[in-house]
C-alpha cells in the first residue's frame, strides 16, 4: 500500500461495517467504497484544499469511518476529537490544529459545545435504506449552518465499483501521496500542554502493514470495535486493520463498549478478534461467570491488548475464562499504534508481563541518560525507529530536539530487553517513584497488588512525603465492599510484602469503587493525588 486509499480496495460485495443495532446491519464495501469518494469529491466542492485540517467530533458510526476516509482522499487531514469534550477543550484543538472545518453528527452534545466557534461546520447523517427515498440504497445527508441539505447517495448510474478507488475519485486528479499528512492526533499531555502528532499516509500505511502481518490477518477476520475512534489504538488496530486486510468492523450499540451486549454481539456477528485496554479486560473477565456464552462461543482467533500494562495474573486469568490466546502489545500515538507484540501461538511463546518483540519495520533499542545502548537485561529509555514513526510534533521544536536526540526516537517509556528479545517495560520515566533515592516502577506494584485474589483493579502513583520526598501510593477497586476496610487493607499489604520489597509496599492504600480513567479508558496516574489525596497541593 502506498496511501490509505489502497484500504477501500478489495472485494466489492464483501462486508466492510456491521452494524450490531440495525435491523439490515451491513454496509458492504463497495457502499463505504462510494460514499467515501463522494464526500471526498463534496469536500473539494465546498473549497476544502490539500493540507486542511477538518476536525471530526463524531462517535464510533459509520459516519466517522465514511468521514475520515472521505477526508484522507481529499488530501485534507482528519483530526478527530473526543465528541464528549466540552467548548472549551474542542475550542484548544481546534485552535491549535488550525481547523478549516467541523464534521459532527445533529443533536449531539459536540453540536452544541461547537456552537459559537467561528469554524464552518458540516453535520453528518446517514440514511439507511428503509429510511431512504431510494429503495435499496444508503444516502449520506449533509448539512451546512446555512445551506440546503445535500444528500449523496452510495451507487449514482456512472459508478464502477469494481475498479480501484483512484478512478472513483474522477475530478481529483491529485489523489493522497504517501508523503501527505493524513491524519493528527494530540498526545494525552499528563505532564504539559497536548502535542499534535502528524502521521503520514506512509506511516500510516507502514504500521497497518506491520499489525497484519503480527496477527495474520484474513478478508475472513472480524474485529469487534470497543476502543473509540478518536484514539489511534480504536482507529488503526481496531478499524483500518482489518479493513485494509479485506475483513470487516463490527460497530455495538450506541458506538460504545458495553459488557453487558459484549458477547451476545461478538457470537451473533462471529468476531475473530477485539483489541482493548486492561480496564476493558478486566471487566469482561468480572463478569465471565455470567455472560460468557460457554456453549456457543465465538470464533475468536486471539484477543489482544494494548495502551496500558496488562498484569500477567489477569492475562492468565483471560486465556483460562475464555480459551483463547491474550496477546499484549506495545503502541504509540507517535508510531501511529503498534511498535512490538506477542507473536500468535504457533510463532512462539507469549509471554504474560512482556510486550513482545519489535514488529515488522520497527527497530528497537534501549538506551541511558546519555543516548547509548545498555547492556542487554539492564533497564533504560524505550526507543525506535521506523517508517511507521511521525517525523515529529507539530510546531514544537524544543520537544522534537529532546524526542529525536541521537537519531533516535524516545518514547519515554523505561524498560529492559531479555535474552529472547522481548520487551519488558517499568513504566514512564516521568512517572517513577522516587522514594527517598529509591526509583520504584508503579507498575511492578500494580501487579503485585492484582495478585490479591480480592483486588480487581489497582493502580499505583506517588504521593507527597515530607521525609522521602515521595511514598508509594495505591488506589484498588475490590471483588466486595469489605466489612472492615483497615483489615482489608493490612491483608492486601501482607500478601503484597511477599513478592516485593518492603519499600515499594504501599503506604496508602485507598479502596473505592471505580478508578477515574480517561475517554479511552486508560489510567493517568500523575492525576491520581489530585483525586485521592486533594489537600497534597
Amino acid at each position: 500500500m502506498q496511501s490509505l486509499a489502497e484500504v477501500l480496495d478489495g472485494t466489492p460485495d464483501e462486508p466492510s461495517l456491521i452494524l450490531a443495532e440495525k435491523a439490515s446491519p451491513v454496509l458492504y464495501r463497495k457502499t463505504l467504497l462510494h460514499l467515501a469518494c463522494a464526500l471526498a469529491l463534496h469536500l473539494r466542492k465546498v473549497g476544502l484544499k490539500p493540507g486542511n485540517v477538518v476536525t471530526l467530533l463524531l462517535s464510533n458510526t459509520p459516519e466517522f469511518v465514511i468521514a475520515f476516509f472521505g477526508i484522507t482522499l481529499a488530501r485534507a487531514i482528519a483530526a478527530p476529537l473526543n465528541p464528549a469534550y466540552r467548548r472549551e477543550e474542542i475550542h484548544y484543538f481546534c485552535n491549535d490544529a488550525g481547523t478549516k472545518l467541523l464534521l459532527l453528527s445533529e443533536g449531539t452534545r459536540a453540536e452544541d459545545a461547537a456552537k459559537g466557534l467561528l469554524i464552518p461546520t458540516l453535520r453528518m447523517k446517514l440514511q439507511y435504506p428503509s429510511e431512504s427515498s431510494a429503495a435499496g440504497t444508503h444516502e449520506l445527508e449533509l448539512l451546512g449552518a446555512c445551506n440546503q441539505p445535500v444528500k449523496i447517495a452510495a451507487f449514482p448510474s456512472s459508478s464502477n465499483v469494481s475498479k480501484p478507488v483512484e478512478h472513483q475519485l474522477g475530478p481529483l486528479e491529485d489523489g493522497p501521496r504517501g508523503d501527505d499528512v493524513a491524519l493528527l492526533l494530540h498526545t494525552s499531555g499528563t505532564t504539559s500542554k497536548p502535542k499534535a502528532v502528524p502521521l503520514t499516509h506512509a506511516n500510516l500505511v507502514a504500521s497497518l502493514a506491520n499489525t497484519m502481518s503480527t496477527y495474520e490477518m484474513q478478508p475472513s477476520d472480524r474485529s469487534l470495535l470497543v476502543m473509540p475512534l478518536f484514539h489511534v489504538h480504536g482507529l488503526m488496530a481496531g478499524c483500518l486493520v482489518p479493513l485494509a486486510a479485506g475483513g470487516s468492523v463490527i460497530l455495538p450499540a450506541e458506538g460504545r463498549f458495553a459488557a453487558s451486549t459484549f458477547w451476545r454481539d461478538a457470537v451473533q456477528h462471529q468476531a475473530t478478534f477485539f483489541t482493548a485496554v486492561p480496564t476493558m479486560h478486566q471487566i469482561l473477565l468480572q463478569r465471565s461467570e455470567a455472560d460468557y456464552p460457554r456453549d456457543t462461543p465465538p470464533p475468536l482467533r486471539f484477543i489482544r491488548s494494548c495502551s496500558s500494562p496488562l498484569a500477567p495474573a489477569v492475562l492468565e486469568s483471560l486465556e483460562a475464562a475464555f480459551g483463547v490466546s491474550v496477546l499484549e502489545a506495545y503502541a504509540m500515538t507517535e508510531a501511529s499504534h503498534q511498535m512490538t507484540a506477542n507473536p500468535l501461538p504457533k510463532h512462539g511463546p507469549h509471554i504474560p508481563g512482556s510486550v513482545g518483540t519489535p514488529q515488522g519495520s520497527v527497530r528497537l533499542t534501549i538506551l541511558d541518560s546519555h543516548c547509548e545502548p545498555v547492556e542487554q537485561g539492564h533497564v533504560g529509555e524505550v526507543c525506535a525507529l521506523g517508517p511507521n514513526i511521525t517525523k515529529g510534533y507539530v510546531g514544537r521544536p524544543e520537544a522534537n530536539k529532546e524526542a529525536y536526540a541521537g537519531g533516535w526516537f524516545h518514547t519515554g517509556d523505561q524498560g529492559y530487553m531479555d535474552d529472547k528479545g522481548y520487551l519488558h517495560l517499568t513504566g514512564r520515566i516521568k512517572e517513577l517513584i522516587n522514594r527517598g533515592g529509591e526509583k520504584i516502577s508503579p507498575v511492578e506494584v500494580d501487579n503485585a497488588l492484582l495478585s490479591h485474589p480480592s483486588v480487581q483493579e489497582a493502580v499505583t502513583f506517588a504521593a507527597p512525603d515530607n521525609m522521602y520526598g515521595e511514598r508509594v501510593a495505591a488506589a484498588v477497586v475490590l471483588d466486595r465492599h469489605p466489612s472492615n476496610a483497615a483489615a482489608a487493607i493490612a491483608d492486601i499489604k501482607a500478601q503484597v510484602s511477599e513478592p516485593i520489597a518492603a519499600f515499594k509496599v504501599p503506604e496508602d492504600i485507598f479502596i473505592c469503587k471505580s478508578i477515574p480513567k480517561a475517554a479511552t479508558g486508560k489510567i493517568q496516574r500523575r492525576k491520581m493525588v489530585d483525586v485521592f489525596i486533594p489537600d497534597a497541593s
